[in-house]
């Protein structure tokens, strides 16, 4: 175990070509020798990333002084020239690939993304009916772009659940879609998110005692948004495993679900969260960022990716231990999607900001989601009211929590006045209220797409929804924003001349505002909305992002050999090439005695696979004692600790069940017009309740089994530690000593169990032979060529390390590689409850859909045609 990981993405066995996928952060050691860090920086990396810290509940001016402070108003205050700076500089720092280029070059002009002729529509292929579950964390302005988006999939004939908070449940399934309830109050999240954007704690947060709340909050919502994957629908009780994952990324869970299940994810969002040079984090303010603004705008989401894992690594790596999964560390946890290359599609329009040409093929930038408009019928009151003057200005702040409603109401009124201008204001979230006037109408709820054709001008606190609402109907648009993503569209409305410069919520005054919606009247205003509308007439956001996950999926690897309109979910490997068997094939087959459970495993369409980074054998080796030693320690005092913190977990799981359950009873009082279905959806809630209380042991017995487990884990940790940790990380570090100076070192593949263990031990033996007399013979050569007979000695210097680094990784593997397999494969036989219960929840799904109709058209005897055929091919 080692605090830095490298995490790579291997493509199937059997591929063309196996694609390694790494992280772009290169060693402490070569940071160390350009100066960038000091010598405390460079011992960071042995602090063990399993063991608790209460750095966790520390805000960032805290742990890390000058570097970055947290604003009143939530924001990041980067110091370009700080320690922390320069070292993300060296860990995230730019891929060659996208160093190649200079990093100021212009935005990318090119037409939304192209697509596989045969993922379009009117396409002859038939694609994969797939289980996806859309996983959502936020306001319901966050959540409508995604009910379009999983409305169009299930239209395409996919299955989409929509994970998100139980609030919006009913706004969920009136659209058609499947919910599955998260936990999470998003209102006391809006709450949070306005004094600290990000969930980076401000001490005034830390103080109220809010941190920890809200820890628990996200400890609640990532157990949901695993259920969501697996669980069946908690109203109808129908089976459902999922097949993809399609999120945001505040829900955190996305790309944890995906390893345990090894199956595709894809990253939506509204907001940038992919490095770039074209513009800083939204949550940075870049201080001493010299003449190198564009590296300075990369390393900003570094910072603040960093500062957010110190928040919440320790809550993700604990739920991960439940899934059966290792820890991340934390270099790794920060960048984990962008070291993954998971795809991303950014859902804003590249009219107001193009996609950066510093971004990689695999991420998109789509346009805005829209809804189909819903049917509404103003209230008299609003028709004479819009039809009894000028065009009025929108104003509101759609689910902002504000700490002074009053004093908003005062600042909005002023304003008004001074501007001599009639509003529509929004009551929101606040709830905010006055007296009706001639030129004030207070409105409720009322769709934006109806409402912002009757304005002259809209201003709100920047959610990316309502900011393409306003300029999709040409209004100039002022944003006062509060957190997240709002002072970014602020920005980028501004730059396009359709709206005035953002004012920070804090700093809103009468005067300000007044002067933001006269700009917003201007001619200029008016005439660059306008142009940015009809640029956004041509585009289908919700329809691009569909074909821009379709273009990203491993469609042939995720297809049943027997039934290719259905998802694999087995693989058959008792024949002479493995079978990919979906769940309805592989039911079939063990109903007519054709196969035997014994001989089916689960299938991974995309699997993921993190190992260890290790710089050389000195620092790797000392890093993994280290580690080591922090295990043993852990595995005396566990003794202790382990029972405690399991009546924590207990209690708080009590609690959270109760309140649920209190929760879906008041529904189903409430709601006297179906009494049925409220009745069998708590019938359906009690009945997987009692089913695993009956099977769940006591407190007492937890507390004791964890205990006795964490001293249990001393002897296996002891020989982990000696025989596979210690020599895997001098192996390591032995071949990565060639990269520090360009050479390359091959990749020898993923060790997953004892067999692939001792392949890669071959490989690595053979290989590093190979490879280090080539080295010795061609680096001379290509220095001569580079730099004449200084190059040719130079030359003769590194071939002879890569020589010795890289014949030594192959003895050393020769024992660490084996071991790791071996070490691997009991830990999967151990660890296996996550597999159990996917194992039965798939076979659960299956016989369902044997059962339902959707089975109908199968013909059984073709499948059972089609099996013999496929089994008996070489």
């Amino acid at each position: 175990m080692d605090d830095k990981r490298r995490t790579v993405r291997y493509e199937l066995a059997g591929d063309d070509q196996a694609h390694l996928m790494a992280t772009p952060a290169t060693t402490a050691r070569r940071a160390a020798s350009t100066g960038d860090l000091s010598s405390r920086n460079v011992q960071e990396p042995l602090i063990d990333p399993h063991e608790p810290s209460t750095q966790s509940l520390q805000p960032p001016s805290e742990l890390f002084g000058s570097s970055a402070k947290t604003r009143d108003d939530g924001r990041v205050d980067i110091d370009c020239d700080s320690k922390l700076a320069r070292a993300i500089a060296v860990m995230y720092r730019p891929t060659s690939e996208s160093a190649a280029e200079p990093l100021s070059r212009p935005p990318s002009t090119d037409p939304l993304p192209g697509y596989d002729e045969a993922l379009r529509q009117d396409s002859p292929y038939t694609p994969t009916r797939l289980n996806i579950v859309i996983q959502v964390v936020g306001s319901r302005g966050d959540v409508q772009p995604f009910v379009a988006l999983g409305s169009e999939l299930k239209r395409r004939g996919h299955r989409v659940r929509l994970a998100t908070h139980d609030l919006f449940e009913a706004f969920v399934r009136d659209s058609g879609l499947e919910h599955y309830p998260v936990g999470g109050d998003p209102a006391a999240l809006m709450a949070y998110m306005v004094k600290n954007p990000g969930l980076i704690p401000s001490m005034e947060s830390l103080r109220a005692g809010e941190i920890q709340q809200k820890r628990e909050m996200v400890e609640e919502m990532l157990e949901g948004f695993w259920n969501s994957c697996l669980q069946p629908d908690t109203r109808t009780g129908q089976p459902f495993v999922a097949d993809a994952i399609i999120a945001n990324p505040p829900s955190f869970a996305h790309v944890h679900c995906a390893q345990a299940l090894g199956i595709p994810v894809h990253i939506m969002f509204t907001m940038p969260w992919t490095s770039t040079s074209a513009f800083p984090h939204p949550l940075a303010n870049l201080k001493n960022a010299g003449h190198d603004r564009a590296l300075a705008n990369y390393v900003s989401y570094g910072v603040v990716e960093y500062l957010t894992w110190q928040g919440l690594g320790d809550v993700v790596n604990k739920w991960r231990r439940t899934l059966d999964l290792e820890d991340v560390a934390m270099f790794d946890g920060p960048m984990l999607t962008e070291a993954l290359k998971i795809p991303f599609t950014y859902c804003w329009s590249p009219a107001l900001v193009p996609k950066p040409a510093d971004w990689a093929p695999h991420i998109d930038v789509c346009g805005f989601f829209f809804r189909e408009a819903p049917q509404y019928s103003p209230p008299e009151p609003l028709t004479s009211f819009l039809s009894g003057g000028p065009p009025p200005v929108y104003i509101g702040f759609g689910s902002i929590v504000l700490d002074d409603p009053e004093r908003m109401i005062n600042t909005i009124l002023g304003a008004i006045q001074l501007a001599g201008v009639r509003a529509i204001i929004s009551k929101g979230w606040s709830d905010l209220a006055g007296s009706e006037s001639e030129s004030i109408y207070w409105i409720g709820d009322c769709p934006h797409e109806w409402l912002f054709q009757h304005v002259a001008a809209v201003v709100h606190h920047g959610g990316a929804g309502t900011t393409a609402c306003g300029l999709r109907n040409g209004k100039p648009t002022a944003i006062v924003p509060f957190f997240g993503d709002q002072p970014f569209w602020g920005d980028m409305v501004a730059n396009a001349g359709a709206g005035p410069k953002p004012i920070p919520q804090k700093q809103l005054s009468s005067e300000n505002l007044a002067e933001a919606i006269r700009y917003c009247l201007s001619p200029r205003a008016v005439l660059a909305a306008q142009s940015i509308a009809a640029r956004m007439a041509s585009e289908n956001g919700v329809q691009t992002a569909v074909e821009s996950w379709l273009r990203q999926l491993p469609v042939k690897r995720m297809q049943c050999d027997l039934l290719p309109t259905q998802p694999a979910a087995w693989a058959y490997t008792k024949s002479r090439r493995p079978l990919k068997l979906s769940k309805v094939a592989a039911e079939i087959l063990l109903s007519q005695n054709t196969i035997e459970s014994k001989h089916l495993s689960l299938y991974e369409s995309n699997p993921i696979t993190i190992e260890v980074t290790r710089w050389d054998p000195l620092s790797g080796g000392a890093s993994a004692v280290m580690a080591t030693a922090v295990d043993l320690t852990g595995s005396i005092t566990g003794m202790i600790t382990k029972p405690m913190d399991k009546y924590r977990d207990e209690q708080r799981r009590r609690a959270r069940e109760l309140q649920k359950q209190q929760g879906q009873s008041r529904g189903a009082s409430l709601d006297g017009g179906s009494s049925v279905s409220a009745a069998s959806q708590l019938s359906v809630a009690s009945l997987q309740s009692g089913s695993s209380s009956e099977k769940r042991p006591s407190l007492a017995g937890k507390m004791a089994g964890a205990s006795a487990k964490s001293i249990g884990l001393f002897a296996p940790n002891a020989a982990k530690g000696m025989l596979v940790d210690i020599p895997l990380a001098i192996t390591e570090g032995m071949r990565a000593v060639p990269k520090h100076f360009g050479t390359d070192v091959r990749s020898h593949g993923p060790v997953t169990n004892a067999k692939s263990g001792a392949i890669v031990a071959g490989k690595t033996f053979a290989w590093g032979f190979v490879d280090g007399v080539s080295d010795l013979v061609m680096q001379p050569v290509k220095g001569a060529a580079n730099e004449g007979a200084l190059g040719a000695v130079k030359g003769i210097g590194k071939g002879a390390v890569s020589l010795v680094a890289k014949s030594g990784a192959g003895m050393f593997g020769l024992f660490a590689y084996p071991s790791a397999g071996i070490a691997k494969s009991l830990r999967s036989t151990v660890y296996s409850g996550t597999r159990k219960a996917i194992t039965k929840e798939k076979h659960a799904e299956g016989r369902w859909l044997i059962d339902s109709e959707s089975a109908s058209q199968v013909n059984t005897e073709e499948v059972l045609a089609t099996f013999r055929r496929l089994r008996s091919l070489k």
